[in-house]
C-alpha cells in the first residue's frame, strides 16, 4: 500500500515487481494485492490505484504480510489488523514526498520494533523472503500478560472494597453504620 499521496512511489512498485518476478517458484502460493496510488500500474494481476475502505480492510485481514509506505494511518491500520508492517518510507530525494517526515517517523518506529523498516531493495527482498518462509515473523502476537478488562475492573472494585473494610476496622475509628 502506497497510500493516496499525489506523489508517485514507483520505486516501491518496481521493487515489488522485481521481487515477484524472481519468485516464479512461489507464483501459485504468493498473491500480491498492490494499492499503487498515483504510481505507475505494476504488471501484477491484483493491482489497483486505490481500494475502497472495505476492500482495504479485507485485504489487510486476509494478508499474511503488509508492505506499506511510512504513513502513520496506514501503519496504524496494519498493526490494528495484527501485522508488523514492512515499511518503506517515501524519500523526497526521489520526488516521492515533499519532506522527510516519513523517513524520520518510520526510523523511530523501526528502532522501537513497531515496524520492520526497509530502505533498500535488498532489505525488502530479505524481509519478504523471511515473511514467505515464516509468516508469523511479521505477525503481532497477542499479549498473553494482558488482562481481560472485565477481570481488571472486578479486581479494582475488589481492592476498593477491601480498602474500605480495612479502614473501617482501624483502631479508633467509629463505625459509620448503626
Amino acid at each position: 500500500m502506497v497510500g493516496t499521496d499525489v506523489h508517485s512511489f514507483d520505486r516501491l512498485v518496481d521493487w515489488l515487481e522485481r521481487w515477484h518476478a524472481g519468485r516464479d517458484d512461489l507464483a501459485p502460493q504468493v498473491r500480491l494485492v498492490v494499492q499503487h496510488g498515483r504510481s505507475r500500474a505494476p504488471r501484477l494481476p491484483d493491482a489497483a490505484p486505490f481500494l475502497a475502505h472495505d476492500e482495504l480492510q479485507r485485504a489487510m485481514t486476509e494478508a499474511d504480510l503488509v508492505v506499506c509506505h511510512g504513513g502513520p494511518a496506514t501503519i496504524t491500520e496494519a498493526r490494528r489488523h495484527g501485522h508488523l508492517p514492512i515499511v518503506v518510507p517515501r524519500d523526497p530525494a526521489h520526488d516521492e514526498h515533499v519532506d522527510n517526515h516519513q523517513q524520520l517517523f518510520a526510523r523511530r518506529l523501526g528502532t522501537a520494533g513497531m515496524v520492520r523498516l526497509v530502505e533498500s531493495e535488498a532489505d525488502l527482498v530479505a524481509a519478504l523472503d523471511k515473511g514467505i518462509a515464516d509468516p508469523l515473523a511479521y505477525a503481532l502476537a497477542a499479549d498473553p500478560d494482558r488482562n481481560d478488562p472485565r477481570v481488571a475492573a472486578a479486581t479494582a472494585v475488589g481492592r476498593i472494597v477491601e480498602d474500605l473494610v480495612r479502614a473501617s476496622r482501624a483502631p479508633g475509628r467509629r463505625r459509620w453504620w448503626r
